[in-house]
């Protein structure tokens, strides 16, 4: 991983690139969704405070774990302008995101016990579907294939 001098307080959008792992085609993303932000030299070349690499890294865990973008820019929003994030920001955000996470894992772990059934019984039926509609809750709402 290539390494930024101290003393460079701005990264180029190549330099952002190479230490993040993200394509400039996502930080380019990223910046139109709001998720980051640059400034622009006289030459119209962005600049990006050093700062963003975490901002980055941030967005890009997130991600992994499947949260969507709205909802990763509306933590990043929370964070402070002008200083870069301490672990403690970091800790806020990750922590108002644990009940989100902590059903995700419950739905992943239902998979995976039912996958191999599920697999195997051919029943194409989202009524008695173990996955898609366990003990048929669905069946007091709606019908069909709208699920």
């Amino acid at each position: 991983m290539p390494q930024i001098p101290e003393k460079i307080h701005e990264l180029t959008v190549g330099q952002l690139s190479a230490r993040s792992g993200a394509a400039v085609s996502a930080l380019h993303f990223y910046e139109s969704k709001g998720l980051i932000s640059s400034r622009r030299t006289s030459g119209n070349q962005r600049r990006y405070s050093r700062d963003t690499l975490r901002r980055v890294a941030f967005v890009r865990a997130a991600q992994r774990v499947g949260l969507p973008l709205v909802t990763i820019g509306e933590a990043l929003a929370q964070l402070p302008e002008g200083r870069t994030p301490t672990r403690e920001d970091w800790a806020r955000l990750s922590e108002n995101w644990r009940e989100v996470l902590d059903e995700r894992i419950h739905q992943l772990v239902r998979l995976r016990d039912n996958l191999d059934h599920c697999i195997g019984c051919g029943c194409l039926s989202l009524k008695a579907c173990a996955l898609s509609n366990p003990d048929d809750t669905h069946g007091d709402h709606i019908s069909g294939s709208r699920l």
